[in-house]
């Protein structure tokens, strides 16, 4: 073993350490406020390389259609909710946050696949794709539900974390990417 196999062992096991912590550090936040285990954040990460890695072959992402599906779906429901409470006022911010700006990241995404942008523009263009998706899941998953007991909320993290999963397995299909 040489001198440039050291240094890159070391560099590699400094980056997987700091992934590693990263990834510690949220769950420990997500739990210490809200005392359940976020069992998909493993998905947005999951997520966010498989989006990149697609961007970089200049291929469309499936994060696309999971973002735009799941902001329809909040959608509809704040949009049931805005009606049966008659506050007709919400509804141009609901179709905006839930419609619009999904629909906005998916027209970027699908305009950029093809170009191949630079890697900064597509690590932007990934987070616009990866980051909406936690709001989403919130208001889809967990804002219904925020006064049940925290066993309610843990198997309704562990449904998400299936129905991203298999999402996943749809739209990124079930062979690794190299």
């Amino acid at each position: 073993m040489n001198s440039d196999i050291i240094l890159w062992l070391v560099q590699d096991g400094i980056t997987n350490g700091a992934i590693y912590a990263l990834l510690a550090l949220g769950l420990l936040l997500v739990f210490a406020v809200t005392r359940v285990i976020f069992i998909p954040q493993g998905e947005f990460i999951a997520y966010a390389a498989l989006s990149l890695d697609l961007l970089q072959d200049g291929k469309l992402p499936g994060t696309v259609f999971v973002l735009v599906g799941g902001g329809l779906i909040a959608a509809a429901v704040d949009i049931v909710l805005a009606l049966r409470e008659r506050a007709l006022g919400r509804l141009p911010r609901i179709l905006a946050v839930y419609v619009l700006l999904p629909t906005a990241m998916a027209a970027i995404a699908w305009w950029a696949a093809p170009r191949r942008p630079d890697l900064w523009l597509q690590v932007l263009i990934v987070l616009g794709l990866v980051v909406p998706l936690g709001p989403i899941l919130y208001r889809v998953a967990y804002q219904p539900l925020a006064k049940a007991s925290v066993l309610v909320l843990f198997i309704v993290s562990m449904a998400a974390h299936y129905v991203l999963t298999g999402l996943g397995l749809v739209f990124f299909g079930g062979e690794g990417l190299r």
